[in-house]
């Protein structure tokens, strides 16, 4: 009897082996964007920078997706030159801009090294370290987002049909573990101050051992491309049309989950980014502390992302399960605005929310768009999304400042959440949206994914 050689992503252990592969690459792209929430206050302190260039710091990973259109470019490079070249060049400057993110906080700079005469010749309100940690926050933020559409590309051929939600969730868990482990490690690292520059060069160091990640997917990549006959996923260097873009912004099911996408992502990500300081604030905790229980929100959907990822998979309500996560997310932060409930409980619903979307959302542009468009799909997703995560934190560190204009040691946060509290409403808003519209045009998010 002859034998029908399978290609290797028809092998469960050759896929699941690539998902362990390119979710370290994620991991290692949430720990350093993280890294810096729990070392705010000690940024503060050593670099003199106020609460609006703190927010500043965080948003300038968006302005290259924001106004320069890095991640809709990158979909679009993805989708012509393929996952292979697209994939190392930004995992590359991802890591480039980690390491100079980390040779502006070193000490070795701040003595005088390379580029910090230039940087303390302008703008000087601004410290040359921050300066020059904003470039490297810039040429990170160019490679970061592209690098998360790859890895979403990378799914996409290897679990189409086959679990794919729960391959989603389980990289939006390896995501939320890279936030764990910062949030835990950073503030123990630095050490109240101590050792800032080494906890921030292992943050771009876990980075650069991503690009390898990225090299040795690279090898596996060449092999199931040599094997592959099926002609829909050869399509991945057909040519790009402009017209690809047109026709998936005329989709109005994709324009409300991009509009929850970036309502939704701004209530949690530049949240979290000061999560650890409204803490430290509004409960009297540690560094430590305030950092272990931010660091709930990424232990919870490490654990509910992929099971709910199974159940979108095998049961569907993925658009129910948008509606339901953006409730509890509004919920979530008119406590925090509110009340004086210790933070543990709220953080866990929080996480039950950043687990039920992403699961249901990421996966459901499989039933949206082509798969010769999927890396523009993501690429337009990841761009729209960093217009909130550019404005957001910016927004919070202005509104700090504006009401609390007295002494730096006592913040209070509460007009900062109240304005996250409102993203989350708006999202809620557009999950409802996205079902009626789906209802109307038949895509079928809230069917089962796995083929039948």
């Amino acid at each position: 009897m002859d034998h029908i050689k399978k290609a290797l992503n028809e092998y469960a252990a050759a896929r699941w082996g690539i998902l362990l592969l390119v979710g370290l690459i994620l991991s290692v792209n949430y720990y350093f964007y993280d890294a810096f929430s729990t070392l705010k206050d000690l940024m503060t302190k050593e670099f003199g920078i106020t609460n609006t260039q703190y927010g500043l710091f965080v948003a300038f990973y968006s302005i290259p997706n924001t106004f320069l259109l890095m991640a809709v470019i990158g979909g679009v490079i993805l989708d012509k030159l393929g996952i292979r070249r697209t994939g190392f060049i930004f995992v590359f400057f991802m890591a480039l801009g980690a390491s100079i993110t980390a040779y502006g906080a070193s000490e070795f700079y701040n003595e005088g090294a390379f580029g910090y005469g230039f940087m303390q010749s302008f703008l000087p309100n601004y410290s040359p370290e921050l300066k020059m940690m904003l470039v490297g926050r810039f040429f990170y933020g160019l490679g970061a987002e592209t690098s998360i559409v790859v890895v979403s590309k990378i799914l996409v051929k290897w679990f189409r049909g086959r679990d794919l939600a729960l391959a989603f969730g389980l990289k939006v868990g390896f995501g939320r573990l890279g936030t764990f482990a910062a949030l835990q490690l950073s503030p123990v690292i630095a050490d109240g101050g101590k050792h800032l520059s080494t906890a921030i060069w292992l943050a771009a160091i876990l980075v650069c051992i991503g690009l390898l990640a990225m090299i040795i997917y690279i090898l596996f990549d060449t092999k199931l491309n040599s094997q592959i006959e099926n002609p829909d996923i050869k399509t991945e260097k057909d040519k790009f049309a402009l017209a690809d873009i047109f026709n998936i912004l005329g989709n109005r099911t994709f324009i409300y989950i991009a509009l929850l996408c970036v309502t939704f992502y701004s209530a949690v990500f530049p949240f979290m980014a000061f999560a650890p300081d409204f803490f430290l604030h509004k409960f009297g905790m540690s560094y430590e502390k305030s950092g272990q229980i931010a660091s709930l929100l990424p232990l919870g959907t490490l654990l509910f992302t992929p099971l709910f990822g199974f159940l979108i998979d095998k049961y569907g309500r993925a658009a129910s399960s948008m509606i339901f996560g953006s409730l509890v997310l509004f919920v979530v932060h008119l406590g925090f605005a509110f009340t004086n409930i210790y933070p543990y409980v709220p953080m866990i619903l929080l996480g039950i929310a950043f687990s039920l979307i992403p699961a249901a959302m990421w996966p459901s542009l499989v039933k949206l768009v082509d798969y010769k468009q999927m890396g523009t799909a993501y690429g337009l997703m990841y761009s729209i999304q960093n217009l909130g995560l550019f404005a957001t934190p910016i927004a919070a560190g202005a509104i700090l400042d504006a009401t609390n204009p007295g002494d730096p040691t006592t913040i209070n946060y509460t007009s900062a959440i109240i304005m996250f509290a409102i993203l989350g409403l708006l999202g809620l808003v557009f999950a409802v949206m996205l079902k009626r519209e789906d209802s109307k045009r038949g895509f079928g998010i809230d069917l089962p994914m796995n083929k039948k």
